[in-house]
């Protein structure tokens, strides 16, 4: 696939993408159960007065809220174009693969059995999370004589993505006292954390967007073929070992920060694939760029859809993304039938 677009017009794509998140940036600031007028969003940042109750709204809720949907949106995207990618499954995202079960298993588990709620210890315990439910979907995909494929390594995801929540669900009713607000986390939510509470994920999150851009040619010289990538002298294994790395990275830090959202990394690569072709490249910036776009006007919309009552961004993409999935799926089945 080429793509919609070839030369300078990738360049100004991306450029449009950017000055897209900035608009919904600060559409997200302004709207809510409180409307703020931009002029007042622009004096908060010029001249903040902390008496001021719509300034206090929105330097300790609404930025948060917006840089959340920003980081976790760009990292899902960034973490579901190199699964697709490195799995040759076009499925293939944090979500669909158990990825974010994974996670999420074991920061409830943390909450659960040990009451750990320090945001660095949430985020190792999803770091781990991500990387064993990797592991294993890995694993289990690849048994049998005709090694890894795309069908089993999807199978294989969704049944340990449905494992995974049914041990999270049995550790929730064990624990009442706190079940109301992890339910919420486990919908998807970028509400209600501060940024300082969150800031020990950010850095992580940003060591996997670089490696991401630094992968990019030898991702591309990977999707041709690993008997083309190792004549060319490329250690795949070594290649697939970051690319893994970078998913756990970029999805564990996502699910420590707003809980199990689905569906961004599976729709987002998929459309970015279209308008620019198969060059990582571009597809990864794409990625990240258009992936905090979708989120940040999923979390928008879901302010807006009810009066006074919002609804979490993790059921806002899921009604988006479970259309496509289905499209994705009835296209894989037949192509393969």
């Amino acid at each position: 696939m080429g793509g919609l677009y070839t030369g300078r017009f990738k360049w100004t794509g991306l450029l449009a993408g950017v000055v897209l998140v900035a608009v919904l940036a600060m559409i997200s600031i302004s709207v809510g159960v409180t409307r703020v007028p931009l002029s007042t969003v622009v004096e908060s940042f010029i001249h903040y007065q902390p008496t001021n109750n719509e300034h206090l709204i929105i330097r300790t809720t609404r930025v948060p809220r917006t840089v959340f949907a920003l980081v976790v949106g760009a990292s899902l995207a960034v973490a579901g174009a190199l699964m697709q990618a490195l799995t040759k499954n076009p499925l293939a995202s944090p979500a669909t693969l158990g990825v974010n079960a994974g996670a999420s298993l074991f920061i409830v588990g943390g909450v659960t059995l040990f009451s750990i709620t320090a945001v660095p210890s949430l985020m190792i315990l999803g770091f781990i999370g991500a990387a064993v439910a990797a592991a294993i979907v890995y694993f289990l995909g690849s048994v049998g004589r005709e090694g890894l494929s795309p069908l089993k390594l999807t199978l294989a995801g969704a049944a340990i993505a449905a494992f995974f929540a049914s041990i999270t669900q049995g550790m929730l009713v064990m624990n009442e006292k706190g079940l109301n607000e992890l339910l919420f986390w486990l919908t998807g939510s970028v509400e209600g954390r501060s940024l300082e509470s969150a800031l020990p994920m950010f850095p992580f999150m940003l060591v996997g967007w670089l490696l991401a851009l630094w992968m990019a040619p030898n991702i591309d010289i990977l999707t041709m073929g690993e008997d083309v990538a190792r004549g060319l002298g490329m250690k795949t294994g070594l290649i697939k070992g970051i690319g893994a790395l970078i998913v756990v990275l970029l999805a564990g830090g996502s699910v420590a920060v707003a809980g199990p959202i689905a569906f961004v990394g599976l729709v987002v690569p998929h459309f970015v694939r279209a308008w620019v072709g198969a060059s990582h490249r571009f597809i990864i910036p794409y990625a990240a760029v258009y992936g905090a776009a979708l989120l940040m006007a999923s979390d928008i919309a879901g302010r807006l859809v009810m009066n006074q009552q919002e609804i979490p961004v993790g059921v806002m993409t899921a009604i988006l993304g479970t259309p496509f999935f289905i499209y994705l799926a009835g296209r894989k089945g037949s192509e393969e039938g």
